[in-house]
């Protein structure tokens, strides 16, 4: 079955929404039904914070744009309502937790699904997400657990060295 052409406009806004998901490593679809106008710029202006971006758009375009990136499991995903694509930032974590906030105060946004690199999360995955640490403490949380062999070890042969240490000093004042 051939694919029904679309109008030029309807593809520039295809090829846009395939640029956010192809520059993004992580993306949120949410429905936002019943969220002011002025509450969806506090969304926005919280989301450009982290370099984040919120963008209405249709559900059937965002599929066929999807599907065009390669991401087969969204295109197929079934989307019905209102919807919102979240896109960018540099910590999909932080991300995801100022979402989860905003949705906190603001019921009418809701998750729908998200995509961290290939995979689909749906919105229990998503709340998973938004509740870990930020990525500057996971990054230090990594670094202790490289650093502890190393300091075990370096632990070790301090403690061997001075056994020799206090062993020889023991022999020498036994002398005298």
């Amino acid at each position: 079955m051939r694919k029904k052409e679309i109008r030029p406009e309807k593809k520039q806004l295809v090829d846009d929404l395939g640029r956010l998901i192809g520059s993004s490593e992580a993306m949120f679809l949410v429905s936002y039904k019943g969220l002011k106008v002025a509450d969806f710029s506090e969304l926005r202006n919280g989301l450009a914070e982290l370099n984040s971006e919120c963008h209405v758009i249709p559900n059937r375009l965002f599929k066929r744009a999807a599907a065009e990136c390669g991401l087969d499991s969204v295109a197929g995903y079934p989307l019905t309502g209102d919807s919102a694509l979240i896109t960018g930032g540099d910590d999909a974590a932080a991300v995801a937790k100022a979402a989860r906030k905003f949705a906190t105060d603001h019921s009418a946004l809701q998750f729908k699904l998200g995509v961290l690199g290939e995979q689909l999360l749906d919105p229990d995955e998503i709340e998973q997400l938004a509740k870990l640490p930020g990525r500057e403490i996971l990054l230090a949380q990594l670094l202790g657990v490289l650093q502890a062999p190393a300091r075990n070890a370096a632990g070790v042969l301090y403690n061997r060295l001075a056994s020799i240490v206090y062993a020889l000093d023991a022999y020498y004042r036994g002398r005298n």
